[in-house]
């Protein structure tokens, strides 16, 4: 018999599956979810996610082998992490939390991440900031059988770049597999909205979608506001729009909030407003789209319009979207350094796995493995989880990167334009002033806030507290802080990679 012990996700193939699989579809989403989950381990066994389209990761045990299965999807949009016990007993589960309330656990800091984090502003890798806590990474499966665990990698970006087809062959097949996708991302008895910002991605993703309701995020500071744009979209597809508009004082407030809830610290300061937007969203909603994947499948970056200039020297610093900060910098403000630890040894195995391909190509697949499944993914999940909402991604698919993965990098990027066969792709059933729009990413008035005297209170607080004595110098870090207030704005990011770390650990080992 095999049993459901854990699961999280949303199965988009069902229907075909449900035939396939003799399963009756009638039955609630629950029941017939895991019903899928059973009856294709039954009959494909490990090479079951090979099958399925979606998010997801799963915790099967089969009692006719005594043998526990877990499988995470292969992009990582839900996570999944395992704790080996010291008596031997795997803990298991898509929280940290759960796995901390077994007696067996033991709550002890891995300080190695501390100094990785420092770079990345995430927790990329396997390992997380628990010690002995690992993540089952993307597109692998662990079986636990007899008192030990074995992983295997059962999918692997790659990449073919196919010649033969021009840049409107490229965009026409874009929209049509996505268009083929819509239809499964919820069913027609299910209410949705759908995140908006200013860009493309969520503006193709509202274009192809039956939502009625919008949800952005705006701030009183025009600079850094796109929901004027994403007003516009909406009205231009006759859809409503809803404007959540965030405050300084509810940014720092809700910080404690979004460091509890993400588990590992994260230094991407969207995450607080995107955690705001979520708590907004699930007053009205359950669901949400939302936009993510097409920024690292298609070349949606403005750095990756760089790529060529780097040429081989990106397997010498290239770890990911984010890199802030070098190593004799680290070496100078924590107290704990190990020679050893480097973050580009994060990412050797993906450099040796797109040996001969483009730099474009080698820069998408370390965003594809690491920056995705490390940040944006978790953000997604952590924050839309603690909300109460439900947030699917149409353009995060296995379908959706296929085309990528075959598609040449001139028609991702060029000398002027980024993104370059997907925004054709969106320009069917957009005008081409949104497809073509520049990108903004989701911004954050942060930089300012936090060198307001009236807002950062907290910031001098931990900069200055027994806690950032334990970790860092903290001279040198209140120098950095001391930098930025007196204008260095470049070192905005160092001085909030550093508090949220502080209130991560507060969180975690101070107030529980």
């Amino acid at each position: 018999m095999i049993t459901v012990k854990e699961y999280r996700g949303h199965i988009r193939n069902w229907e075909a599956l449900c035939t396939e699989l003799s399963i009756d579809s009638n039955l609630s989403r629950e029941q017939r979810e895991n019903e899928i989950l059973v009856k294709a381990y039954e009959k494909w066994n490990d090479k079951m996610a090979d099958h399925m389209h979606g998010m997801f990761a799963f915790a099967l045990y089969n009692d006719e082998k005594d043998e526990l299965f877990c499988l995470r999807d292969q992009f990582g949009t839900k996570p999944f992490y395992y704790y080996i016990t010291d008596d031997n007993r795997l803990l298991y589960g898509t929280t940290i939390r759960k796995i901390m309330e077994d007696d067996g656990f033991k709550k002890e800091l891995n300080i190695d991440m501390l100094q990785l984090y420092m770079s990345l502003t995430y927790v990329a890798g396997e390992d997380t900031f628990f010690k002995g806590v690992k993540k089952l990474m993307p597109g692998h499966f662990l079986k636990w059988k007899n008192g030990k665990a074995q992983i295997t990698r059962y999918w692997t970006p790659t990449f073919k770049p196919d010649e033969s087809k021009s840049l409107e062959d490229w965009a026409d097949e874009i929209h049509e597999t996505v268009m083929k996708i819509f239809p499964e991302v919820k069913t027609k008895d299910e209410d949705a909205w759908s995140f908006l910002s200013g860009g493309v991605d969520s503006s193709y993703v509202l274009a192809l979608s039956d939502v009625e309701q919008t949800g952005s995020c705006g701030y009183e500071d025009e600079r850094f506001d796109e929901s004027g744009l994403a007003k516009q979209t909406a009205e231009l597809l006759n859809r409503k729009s809803n404007r959540c508009l965030i405050t300084p004082e509810e940014y720092f407030e809700v910080v404690p909030y979004v460091m509890y809830n993400m588990e590992q610290p994260l230094g991407d300061a969207s995450a607080i407003a995107f955690a705001i937007a979520c708590k907004e969203t699930a007053k009205e909603t359950k669901i949400c789209y939302s936009g993510e994947g097409a920024d690292e499948f298609f070349g949606g970056y403005n750095m990756y319009r760089n790529a060529e200039r780097y040429g081989d020297n990106l397997k010498t610093f290239y770890v990911g979207n984010t890199n802030i900060m070098k190593e004799d910098e680290k070496k100078k403000i924590l107290k704990y350094y190990n020679e050893d630890l480097l973050p580009i040894d994060l990412v050797k195995d993906i450099y040796e796995e797109t040996e001969g391909l483009d730099p474009l190509t080698k820069m998408s697949d370390v965003d594809i493995q690491i920056w995705l499944e490390g940040d944006i993914y978790l953000n997604v999940d952590k924050m839309s989880t603690a909300a109460g909402l439900e947030i699917r991604m149409p353009l995060t698919d296995r379908r959706v990167f296929d085309i990528a993965s075959r598609m040449p990098s001139k028609y991702k990027v060029n000398e002027t334009q980024n993104k370059v066969a997907f925004r054709t792709a969106a320009a069917k059933v957009l005008p081409e002033e949104i497809a073509f729009r520049k990108k903004l990413g989701f911004i954050v008035p942060i930089r300012i806030w936090m060198a307001d005297e009236r807002y950062n209170a907290d910031v001098r607080a931990k900069f200055d507290s027994d806690i950032a004595a334990k970790f860092f110098n903290v001279d040198e870090i209140k120098a950095i802080f001391n930098d930025y207030i007196a204008g260095n704005s470049d070192n905005w990011r160092k001085v909030w990679t550093i508090y949220t770390f502080l209130v991560w650990y507060e969180e975690y080992f101070i107030k529980r």
